[in-house]
């Protein structure tokens, strides 16, 4: 296993940036996911890291070995970068059965047939494909593809794993299959795993760490859980979320957030100012209470517009009447009971406090 570090890297194409300044260390046998939305930089940093593209600036280095430097005008080749790269497209040779797709990157690199042989075999029993190994990509199923493109990967021996999309092309039910091999392949292998994809679960459940892009830029770098409970700003906070986050108007001031005609106190960790600012708050739908009106004073006032049954998790939409423009709120409860909300009723919200997450509003920063 090695490290992968990354020094004020950048890259152009034409007037577009496409990353700028990025700087990430990348840790020996971790599972490290690239996540943001088209267009943010997460594949031209994997084809930077893999030798595809030649960076504008700055240096990268995998394990000891500086692969890229503008200072001193290296450039390793990526088949001299102890790299493995797999494809969104899975991109197999149709001419040739599972045996020769697996075994082409040993075989040209001229390695013994017999140790080829049995490493192949010992990669595809691993992935319980054994049993295709003569069959040709046009008679396997997409699954089956994906794992084929995999095992071409484990095969090299590469010490760093790069993966762009790999399971974007899958159905729902074979993508969680495939999420539960590829933890279970890091825990076996201790590779270095680099994972791109615009999917925020898949980067949530499969990595140890993670970094969020936007406009080629790093917006925020740490573990799932920092990230999800502790989001930088209003972006981070948007895009890593099972469910659209809301998002309303606030002010801050002494420790306590007025929504409109409503006053709650702030999460414990706003610390008490006298002075007034005008802030964003967000929540996550799970952490917002539907309750009746009844004449409670607390709570943000609301109507609801539309409830969704989905098995155990009950959605409903609302809104909120303390706003002299529209905004509208998602709450999702869990369990069969639901909420007591129907479609037009008068209701109140109650805001789990350490669940609201208060921005700056001019910088979408968190405070």
């Amino acid at each position: 296993m090695k490290a992968v570090r990354l020094e004020h890297v950048q890259k152009s194409f034409g007037t577009t940036v496409a990353v700028q300044d990025l700087c990430l260390k990348i840790e020996a046998g971790s599972f490290f996911a690239i996540v943001g939305p088209s267009g943010c930089g997460k594949t031209t940093t994997m084809r930077m890291i893999a030798g595809l593209e030649h960076p504008d600036g700055g240096r990268i280095q995998v394990g000891a070995n500086v692969v890229f430097s503008d200072q001193t005008g290296e450039f390793v080749g990526p088949s001299q970068r102890d790299v493995g790269l797999m494809f969104q497209s899975y991109a197999l040779w149709p001419h040739m059965n599972v045996y020769d797709n697996v075994s082409f990157g040993a075989r040209v690199r001229r390695e013994g047939r017999g140790e080829v042989r049995r490493r192949v075999v010992e990669v595809l029993e691993r992935l319980k494909i054994a049993n295709l190994i003569d069959r040709y990509p046009n008679e396997l199923s997409g699954g089956q593809q994906q794992r084929v493109a995999l095992a071409r990967e484990l095969v090299t021996g590469a010490s760093v794993l790069l993966m762009d999309e790999p399971l974007s092309n899958l159905d729902a039910r074979l993508r969680m299959d495939m999420r539960a091999e590829l933890k279970r392949l890091h825990t076996e292998t201790g590779k270095t795993i680099i994972y791109v994809t615009h999917d925020q679960f898949e980067a949530l459940t499969l990595s140890s760490h993670l970094v969020v892009m936007h406009q080629g830029a790093v917006q925020q770098l740490g573990t799932p859980e920092q990230i999800y409970r502790a989001p930088a700003n209003a972006f981070v906070s948007e895009f890593i979320g099972l469910n659209p986050i809301n998002f309303l108007d606030a002010r801050l001031r002494n420790g306590s957030l007025t929504i409109g005609g409503t006053t709650i106190p702030a999460p414990t960790a706003i610390g008490v100012n006298g002075t007034a600012r005008d802030v964003v708050i967000g929540i996550r739908p799970e952490y917002v209470s539907v309750v009746p009106e009844d004449g409670m004073a607390d709570g943000v006032r609301a109507r609801v517009e539309s409830v969704f049954q989905a098995g155990p998790n009950t959605f409903v939409h609302l809104e909120v009447q303390e706003f002299g423009r529209d905004a509208r709120l998602l709450a999702q409860s869990f369990g069969d009971g639901g909420p007591v909300a129907t479609p037009g009723s008068e209701v109140r919200l109650l805001l789990d406090r350490d669940n609201v997450f208060v921005f700056d509003r001019e910088t979408r920063h968190a405070l």
